[in-house]
C-alpha cells in the first residue's frame, strides 16, 4: 500500500503556518516545531502530516484561551 504522505519546502511551511523562516528554524531547536529531514547534503523538507498536526494544535489551542 502507497502513503499519501508528502513533503514541504520551506517556502511552503513558511505559506502554511505564516512563520517567518528565522522563527521556524528557532522552533525546531527549542523543540516546538516539528524537525525538517534531509533529502540531500543540501536540501531539507518538512513532514506535511507533522506541519498539519502542528497547525492543527495551534488552533486548537487558540480555541481553548491559550496562548504560545
Amino acid at each position: 500500500m502507497e502513503s499519501t504522505e508528502s513533503l514541504m519546502r520551506l517556502r511552503d511551511v513558511e505559506a502554511k503556518t505564516a512563520l517567518r523562516k528565522s522563527k521556524i528554524y528557532q522552533m525546531v531547536k527549542d523543540g516546538d516545531f516539528p524537525a525538517p529531514i534531509a533529502l540531500t547534503t543540501k536540501s531539507k523538507a518538512w513532514i506535511g502530516s507533522e506541519v498539519n498536526g502542528w497547525v492543527r494544535d495551534k488552533i486548537a489551542a487558540s480555541r481553548q484561551g491559550e496562548v504560545a
